[in-house]
């Protein structure tokens, strides 16, 4: 075996005592990187991280000096698990120390009624960062969805004669082409209302705030305040557990959202349709998108029963499982099936194509053949 490989296996498994491995020569450089690994991984020195919260700080400050932002990320996170510093994770000084990423994220949502006073305003700049990076990347796409949507969805085949689009009038009547006259005949004119109401669409987020939906509670709030900028839309944001709580006030600010919300606990969905259905002042202009792994802790019967008077009020209702890209997530099939007979179609959503669902949900699209157009699979009995 090269020297290299072997430079290569003594920095993976450490000093095992291997005669090959431990004549391995380290410069300065890998001598603190494999004391920061073996900090982290080596069982016999678990506690070598110890309980001191400027060693913490001082680890976290290594591994982003030593490894590229990737392997920074994998080694949070199995801090996380390995080394207890959910509890660490309350003290300022290491949160001044940690690289901010979406799983510290959540880790500090998760941990948000427990982080004490002098530490909130470091754990809420650190969420800021993540936060702003995720408005920044899906602002653009979420825009330009939307809006293309509400045009398309504005057109109208009965226009007045200044409303008239000529160019998609006779793109739509080629096949009324007449040769002798050199003319197309339209039998049917496209055209947009000049008149448009300020607000074309309500859109309603309800959120399941219970511990596995962390990840859609981030991005939810996102969307939420980027959906919110759009001065043709109203959205509402609607968390839950047991409680509903109506956030619609803070959507302009996502920290605020996610501090406003409590991850755990129970789960009344029948609770909070009931709450939703309640605020739907233009049902057929309606979006209501419910984020929930469908766990019911109340009555599922009438959990059903809401879903479907929102449905008969013609307002259009979707149960997205999650809003997340780690997979497939774990959910009640049968009430999603119970769901999708209904007519609210279930499935799992990633970030990357929610501004295409929503934009489906505007145009008054089929969103369960929208789904199968993508590839995702709509839960069905």
């Amino acid at each position: 075996m090269t020297d290299e490989r072997l430079h290569r296996w003594r920095m993976v498994l450490g000093d095992t005592g291997a005669p090959e491995l431990s004549d391995i020569r380290l410069d300065e450089d890998d001598i603190d990187r494999d004391r920061v690994l073996t900090a982290l991984y080596d069982g016999k020195r678990r506690s070598g991280l110890g309980g001191s919260r400027p060693g913490v700080a001082r680890w976290l400050g290594d591994i982003r000096n030593y490894f590229p932002s990737s392997v920074v990320q994998v080694m949070q996170q199995d801090a996380m698990d390995r080394l207890g510093l959910r509890e660490l994770l309350v003290q300022p000084e290491m949160l001044a120390a940690v690289q901010p990423d979406f799983d510290l994220v959540t880790t500090l949502i998760e941990l948000g009624s427990v982080i004490p006073e002098e530490s909130r305003e470091t754990a809420r700049m650190v969420v800021r960062k993540v936060t702003d990076e995720l408005q920044e990347r899906l602002q653009q796409q979420t825009a330009q969805a939307v809006t293309g949507a509400l045009h398309r969805a504005q057109r109208t085949r009965r226009p007045r004669a200044n409303e008239i689009d000529w160019q998609r009038t006779i793109a739509a009547n080629l096949k009324h082409y007449q040769p002798e006259y050199r003319t197309v005949i339209p039998e049917r004119l496209v055209g947009s209302a000049r008149k448009r109401p300020q607000v074309q669409r309500e859109i309603i987020l309800c959120i399941d705030q219970s511990g596995s939906m962390a990840d859609s509670v981030v991005y939810s709030a996102v969307f939420g305040a980027v959906l919110a900028s759009l001065p043709s839309l109203h959205t509402r944001l609607v968390v839950f557990d047991t409680v509903v709580v109506d956030l619609t006030d803070q959507l302009d600010d996502p920290v605020d959202v996610l501090f406003g919300v409590q991850l755990g606990g129970g789960t009344d969905i029948n609770g909070a349709l009931a709450y939703c259905r309640s605020r739907l002042e233009r049902p057929e202009e309606t979006i209501v998108v419910l984020i929930s792994d469908l766990y019911e802790g109340g009555i599922a019967e009438e959990m059903l029963r809401q879903a479907q008077a929102i449905v008969g009020s013609g307002a259009t209702m979707i149960a997205l499982l999650a809003l997340s890209d780690r997979g497939t997530p774990s959910f009640d099939a049968q009430h999603a099936a119970a769901l999708s007979e209904i007519g609210v179609p279930s499935f799992a959503c990633t970030p990357d194509l929610f501004p295409d669902l929503m934009a489906a949900a505007i145009e008054r699209r089929d969103v369960a053949t929208w789904a199968a157009e993508n590839d995702i699979v709509v839960v069905r009995e």
